[in-house]
């Protein structure tokens, strides 16, 4: 399996070119929509974590008292599950048994927290505004030939990206492009 190595960063030429790079998904076909989001999800990963990033910042710039408390929130209620589900046999027990359910106890403390010091909206706006840019972008953004294969060389093993694993590890990678990996895996243990 090769390293996974950081996807470059697009020029801005690329990321946002004029409109006839742009164009309505087709929404009766989500197969295709959904490997046009992959594709470029994968394609575009570093220029989307910049875009991540800049729209965290200024958020926090326009109300900071409101994002770090969030913050100092969200670390504190995690830092403490974290202690808790170590140190506390009760609550190791039951992370262990529901670990879903005690991610969400996890949130909905947090979330209750946050709304009562007033920083919910400036938090999620920081969190779900660049979620939205990026899908947004993912889904209108025509893939030209360079992002095609690049995506083709991330299914096929040959290049590995911190965004080809989190989309593996949530199944949005294509199956047979998976089997070519694993037949290349094979053909170099040999």
């Amino acid at each position: 399996m090769a390293k996974v190595e950081v996807a470059p960063l697009r020029s801005w030429d690329d990321f946002f070119p004029g409109s006839e790079r742009f164009a309505k998904p087709d929404f009766g076909d989500m197969a295709r929509w959904n490997n046009r989001v992959v594709s470029n999800l994968l394609y575009y990963q570093s220029n989307y974590l910049v875009l991540a990033i800049a729209v965290f910042f200024i958020v926090g710039f326009l109300n900071p008292v409101g994002m770090l408390t969030a913050i100092a929130v969200v670390s504190a209620v995690f830092l403490g599950s974290v202690w808790a589900g170590e140190n506390r046999a009760v609550i190791k027990n039951f992370k262990r048994q529901n670990p879903t359910a005690f991610v969400i106890a996890v949130m909905v403390a947090s979330y209750m927290l946050i709304s009562l010091l007033g920083s919910v909206m400036t938090f999620m706006t920081a969190i779900t505004l660049p979620l939205v840019l990026i899908v947004a972008h993912a889904s209108f953004r025509l893939r030209n030939m360079k992002n095609k294969m690049e995506n083709k060389m991330e299914g096929a093993g040959l290049k590995r990206s911190p965004m080809g694993l989190l989309l593996e590890a949530l199944g949005q990678q294509e199956e047979n492009l998976l089997k070519i990996q694993t037949l290349l895996e094979e053909k170099m243990k040999e």
